[in-house]
């Protein structure tokens, strides 16, 4: 009989970098099928106070696998500008190094730092 899978290091929620308009928010990251996807849970003004937004409950990463070494690709959804990227995410401790693609723009989503 096999044990329980261990969690992806990538699992647990997210404090996100502000973006271009100082909003940031938190990220429940969990898997979904094979992949892992990061839903928005909170979202937070400029001042850091907890504010309504349209994206919460939507997926803000998805279709994202690990491709070892603490990488992982997929998708990653920028509120900011209301775009999916192709996304590469990296992983060292509790830190999360976010950036990503689209039609040959690409973007630093900057360093997202792990509450739990």
């Amino acid at each position: 009989m096999a044990g329980a899978a261990m969690a992806d290091p990538l699992e647990g929620t997210w404090r996100t970098a502000p973006d271009d308009n100082g909003n940031s928010g938190l990220v429940q990251v969990a898997p979904c099928g094979a992949q892992l996807c990061g839903q928005l849970v909170k979202a937070y003004g400029p001042g850091g106070a907890e504010i309504a937004s349209p994206n919460l409950g939507r997926n803000i990463i998805s279709e994202t696998v690990a491709r070892g070494g603490g990488e992982y690709r997929g998708k990653v959804f920028a509120p900011d500008t209301g775009k999916t990227y192709n996304s590469k995410l990296v992983l060292s401790g509790n830190r999360l190094s976010v950036s990503g693609c689209v039609l040959g723009f690409c973007r630093e989503g900057g360093v997202w730092q792990k509450l739990q």
